[in-house]
């Protein structure tokens, strides 16, 4: 019998309509790789390992969509999924957080 305890956890996927904004006391560090990322809160820390996730996590504003986000900063649609990935490990780690309702 499996309990919850001993089933695999599974990050909820980041929409590309979805609208974010890096959380209030988080700060980014450029680094070689891309970045750190660390919560002045929760005191974790994340590593941004591709200048370009860096870019879109920078990029995010309360107002643009992931997905207006991606075309920005000139993300190829065949890293999307992976990239999407990506941001729901950082909305889980309380990195980003999602805007309910963007300013029009």
């Amino acid at each position: 019998m499996t309990s919850a305890r001993d089933a695999p956890s599974v990050v909820p996927a980041v929409a590309r309509g979805a609208v974010y904004r890096l959380a209030q006391n988080v700060s980014l560090r450029p680094e070689r790789f891309g970045a750190l990322a660390y919560s002045f809160d929760t005191r974790k820390l994340s590593f941004l390992k591709h200048p370009d996730l860096v870019s879109v996590v920078s990029s995010f504003d309360g107002i643009a969509t992931v997905g207006e986000v991606f075309d920005t900063v000139g993300v190829d649609p065949r890293r999307h999924a992976s990239f999407l990935s990506a941001l729901a490990t950082l909305e889980t780690s309380e990195m980003i957080c999602h805007v309910d309702d963007p300013a029009p």
